[in-house]
């Protein structure tokens, strides 16, 4: 054990053992909702899981596979393009182009289908434009394929999730150097063979990176599948808890999504690979775009909006419209402003306890590096992994245990009922965003202590300060802009969270999220319409810090 001495002539042990005994304990939070699901899920129910295997899991899986699929081609075509297109040529409104292909990160799935039910409906406003050009006069005449099947899902999801392929590829293909350009070109490549040969060669594990964040996304949704009409192993999930009142089924159910889930990352790593990309060691020099004439540069323009068009100006315009005729018609209703608060409220109460959590984690790992505290790390970022409602069930199960005990002991000892401490007051919903999110907090402020070297360290020990006055003198400082971007980004994904807070929510909470699905599911959707549009223009914030930074979420 390495020892540093003080001003006063002490002899210190080198410092973290709190925080690493803390580190381990966060990481066990973390690990307790999969560890309920596994327990759960081989426990006797009978002829339960027989009944599942035959009757639930083929079709849930086969539309899973199907929607997986169906997503990752669409999200991985528009991504990669619109990454190369801004990247490759320079043209009118590039600039623009190179955050807008970010908008849609700032409409979930959820709404996004909530918003295309609506605009595609026989009467809505698309079908009736057409009709009117057409010359037919009623939807019976002439009327579009119902949204509300598989290729409305798959449509839906891949233009609301390609801006994480469009992330992780730009981020690659600004790094690649001009001499590989040059070279190829006086190979005789074309540009446009150059996307092929060499560009997505290259940025294959930035792809893989991409397409596995946004096929995690599309596994997590239960709102989108559901009012599109798409049986997901997710909404299989849900409906088996909260409709049948079978948590047991709906853990075996949880159990099959975790295999998902492995099989993305392993299938990440796969396309990822062992490759190692060298350089002669000096900073190479970047890709020059190419500009294009006149013509072919406003129909790069037009292209590249086209999926700004469709994944975030229609659903924010017609949000828009909607949200002023209800305010017009009846204003703002107290049931909003209520759930408004809630959100606010429990997003933020989770914001901080995540951003405690993360740098805990993350400064132990700095105070105390090796095997146990990464693995630590490791474990506590699992969470970000698992879908919220195969999440919400393995918390709903220690949870609820844990509310029995103590309302039984307060019953034994002062003969009075508490009832739900932890589901009833919320606490269950942050620890369910905590262990959800967590990877966000850790990840960002373990990039941002990177940054500040060990000799501060040293220098606030030789000055008599233990690691925690070392945190709160020297670190937190220094690394308050990832904390402000991390508890940013946690806040807005507390706030758009729909499947966990749907299953651990108190009695008589509503979130903008849950009181728009609500809304939704009955099809009222003008008094949706404000609750989709708050979550919206909240959700643009991550979009301008990623602008800002350039960084990909972890």
């Amino acid at each position: 054990m390495t020892s540093i001495s003080t001003r006063t002539g002490r002899r210190l042990r080198a410092p973290g053992r709190g925080w690493l005994a803390v580190s381990i304990a966060i990481a066990a939070l973390a690990l307790l909702p999969i560890a309920a699901i596994a327990v759960t899920a081989v426990e006797d129910t009978g002829g339960l899981w027989s009944h599942i295997i035959a009757n639930v899991l083929p079709e849930a899986t086969r539309n899973t596979l199907v929607l997986l699929v169906g997503t990752g081609v669409i999200a991985t075509a528009i991504g990669v393009a619109a990454a190369w297109l801004v990247t490759a040529y320079d043209f009118p409104g590039r600039r623009v182009l190179e955050w807008a292909l970010l908008l849609p990160l700032a409409v979930p799935t959820y709404i996004m289908a909530y918003a295309y039910l609506d605009i595609m409906h026989p009467l809505g406003p698309v079908q009736g434009v057409l009709r009117d050009i057409l010359g037919y006069s009623s939807p019976r005449e002439f009327r579009l394929p119902d949204i509300r099947a598989m290729w409305g899902c798959i449509l839906v999801f891949g233009f609301a999730l390609y801006p994480y392929v469009y992330l992780t590829t730009r981020a690659m293909f600004l790094t690649q150097a001009a001499n590989l350009v040059e070279v190829s070109r006086t190979l005789g490549v074309s540009r446009r063979a150059m996307l092929w040969r060499i560009g997505v060669p290259l940025a294959r594990p930035a792809i893989a990176v991409g397409v596995t964040l946004a096929l995690m996304e599309a596994l997590n949704d239960v709102g989108a599948a559901q009012f599109l009409g798409v049986r997901t192993l997710t909404a299989s999930v849900y409906s088996t808890w909260i409709v049948r009142s079978d948590l047991a089924g709906a853990a075996q159910i949880a159990v099959a999504m975790l295999v998902f889930v492995i099989a993305l990352v392993l299938v990440e790593r796969w396309a990822r690979g062992n490759r190692r990309y060298a350089h002669n060691g000096q900073r190479p020099r970047p890709m020059q775009p190419h500009r294009l004439k006149r013509a072919r540069g406003i129909g790069a323009l037009v292209l590249g909006t086209l999926p700004i068009a469709i994944g975030f100006l229609g659903p924010a315009l017609y949000l828009l419209t909607e949200a002023i005729e209800r305010i017009d018609y009846a204003g703002l209703s107290p049931q909003l402003v209520r759930a408004a608060l809630n959100t606010v409220t429990m997003a933020a109460v989770a914001t901080l306890v995540v951003l405690a959590a993360g740098f805990a984690v993350a400064y132990a790992a700095r105070l105390r590096p090796g095997h146990v505290s990464g693995t630590s790390a490791r474990i506590a970022a699992l969470g970000y992994a698992v879908p919220g409602t195969v999440l919400a069930i393995g918390i709903l199960i220690p949870v609820a245990a844990f509310d029995r005990f103590i309302d039984g002991a307060m019953r034994d000892l002062f003969g009075t009922s508490i009832g739900l401490l932890m589901l009833g007051s919320g606490a269950a919903l942050v620890y369910a965003y905590a262990a959800r999110f967590l990877a966000i907090a850790s990840g960002s402020i373990e990039a941002g202590l990177s940054r500040i070297p060990l000799s501060y360290d040293h220098a606030a020990r030789t000055l008599g300060r233990s690691s925690t006055g070392a945190l709160v003198a020297v670190h937190l400082p220094l690394a308050r802009t990832a904390a402000i971007a991390a508890g940013l980004l946690v806040f807005v994904d507390c706030m758009k969270e729909l499947p966990a807070t749907l299953l651990l929510r108190p009695l008589n909470f509503e979130s903008l999220s849950t009181l728009l699905y609500g809304e939704a599911a009955r099809g009222t959707y003008e008094d949706a319409s404000l609750a989709a549009l708050l979550i919206m223009v909240i959700g643009i914030l991550p979009v301008i810090v990623l602008a800002r930074t350039g960084a990909p979420r972890p």
